[in-house]
């Protein structure tokens, strides 16, 4: 029997990435790239990478999609199941770590802690507001510092003990870090102070009244970094486990709740590759229906309204989005 795939897409602010799945749930192809600010183009690209990986006829037998853009994402490429990210990370990490009970997750722009318990999540915790701790923060470090961001783990490591750095506020992370480079402190223990005190943050806030009990699965692009790794387990006291595909773990989870879908529904809503050279284009508008005064984003593909969403009473909602499952769970 021809092997079947499974799509997954998970568009941040940050970075995009898809991923091809088999029915076993491996991971057959992935695509881990910039945002940049064109969500649209990003997902047309990662499927035009995909058919440069796996060919044009790959059998796609679902799609998913999660992620900030996820309803974008899933009128582009026509997904058959979409799920917030705290929903596929989850997933993903329980299909890595079946008795995992805590997932600490970082990346771009935002920070996420999931509580799991007997497969099922009971709590968790996002930022979304501040820069502190995230990947984007430490790339900026990085070029302040005129070191590769990937060598800042590796530098990490070579610290007996981390400086102390005041990590609450990026701001204040940065002007710290500036003073210790003056006052002659080894940039190595710098990185790792650092490093100290972007987990510090993490577990003093976003963690703070959590039971963070092992197995730990981190994940998210800043698990590349080895010194925040070290970090953790110097603070939790606990082994991290990091995931083999730890940066697009969002979309493996959303391709495997695809699959889960279509099994049961025994059809698709995908489009095909093809969608990566489709004309799209988004617009909004204000609803005055109501007090609320919703902004609804529009989607249109060659000139026709494919979707609309954003609207707090679902009047807007038509085409795609109708034979979509845009609930939130």
């Amino acid at each position: 029997m021809k092997e079947k795939y499974y799509l997954g897409v998970d568009v941040g602010s940050v970075s995009t990435n898809l991923v091809l799945i088999n029915d076993k749930l491996e991971v057959k192809a992935y695509v881990y790239e910039r945002t940049r600010g064109e969500p649209i183009k990003a997902v047309q690209n990662g499927l035009k990478l995909l058919v440069e990986k796996m060919g044009r006829e790959v059998p796609v037998f679902g799609a998913g999609t999660t992620g900030s853009a996820r309803q974008l994402s899933a009128t582009i490429v026509g997904a058959d199941v979409v799920r917030n990210e705290i929903t596929a990370h989850a997933v993903a990490a329980i299909h890595e770590v079946p008795n995992v009970r805590t997932v600490l997750e970082i990346g771009g722009q935002d920070s996420k802690i999931i509580i799991i318990r007997d497969g099922v999540v009971v709590d968790f915790a996002m930022n979304t507001v501040c820069a502190a701790g995230t990947g984007s923060f430490l790339d900026h470090q990085a070029q302040r510092l005129g070191i590769p961001i990937e060598d800042f783990g590796d530098m990490a490591l070579k610290a007996e003990k981390g400086t102390r750095i005041a990590g609450r506020c990026t701001v204040f992370a940065e002007s710290d870090m500036i003073h210790k480079q003056q006052v002659g402190h080894p940039i190595e223990e710098i990185i790792y102070g650092l490093c100290q005190a972007l987990v510090r943050n993490y577990l003093n806030n976003l963690a703070k009244g959590k039971e963070i009990e092992a197995p730990i699965v981190f994940q998210g692009g800043v698990a590349a970094n080895k010194g925040i790794k070290r970090a953790f387990e110097e603070a939790i006291q606990h082994e991290i486990i990091i995931p083999t595909f730890y940066n697009v773990m969002g979309a493996i989870g959303a391709a495997i709740l695809a699959k889960e879908k279509t099994d049961r529904t025994g059809k698709t809503n995908f489009r095909g590759f093809e969608a990566a050279e489709f004309s799209f284009q988004t617009s909004s508008f204000e609803c005055h229906h109501c007090s609320n005064h919703c902004e609804v984003v529009s989607m249109k593909l060659d000139g026709k309204t494919v979707a609309n969403w954003g609207g707090r009473c679902g009047r807007w909602e038509i085409g795609e989005v109708e034979r979509l499952d845009f609930t939130v769970s």
